[in-house]
């Protein structure tokens, strides 16, 4: 009896989709952040396990870019900063190579992405998270993470054009919400 003929006489439903595409499958609208791995991060190779990171948290990836920052959107995107001494070096650190720009959503996706990214400062960073694990100065913090669901909504704004951001739904959300 070959294959087919086998697969046609077991009694097992048919595989389900492993996503939809379909926006009406949302129950509730949900919070985004913008995340950001700054160019250490990928130039150390870190694109992989910080990604993993979320996912592993259960939240959704919306949107995902490789990108060099031009000078004119680091400055608008860190514009609450332009008084600080720090920020000519802050803009050219993050156009000095590719960052890669992700919109992740999730309940308290903000929050949560707040706890596992850890403190600016990575020596102030508990173990276990982002900095606290993979970074050694503030200046070299590896991440970028929204302060807050505004900020979230503002900053994907900023760094993704209309049409870049995939609306889907994981058909792991059952099993990460009520």
């Amino acid at each position: 009896m070959d294959a087919m003929a086998v697969l046609a006489r077991t009694s097992r439903p048919a595989p389900t989709l492993l996503a939809t595409t379909s926006p009406a499958v949302s129950r509730r609208p949900v919070e985004q952040s913008y995340i950001m791995i700054k160019p250490d991060g990928v130039q150390r190779g870190l694109v992989g396990e910080i990604i993993s990171r979320f996912e592993k948290k259960g939240f959704v990836l919306k949107g995902l870019k490789l990108f060099q920052c031009p000078k004119d959107l680091a400055q608008e995107h860190y514009k609450d900063l332009k008084e600080k001494p720090f920020f000519p070096g802050l803009i050219e650190y993050i156009t000095s190579g590719p960052v890669v720009c992700m919109a992740w959503e999730g309940d308290g996706v903000v929050a949560s992405a707040r706890k596992l990214i850890g403190a600016t400062n990575p020596l102030q960073a508990e173990p276990g998270t982002i900095r606290g694990d993979l970074a050694v100065q503030t200046g070299r913090n590896v991440v970028h993470g929204s302060d807050s669901p505004d900020n979230g909504k503002r900053e994907i704004a900023l760094w993704f054009k209309e049409g870049e951001l995939c609306e889907w739904e994981s058909v792991l959300t059952p099993w990460l919400v009520e």
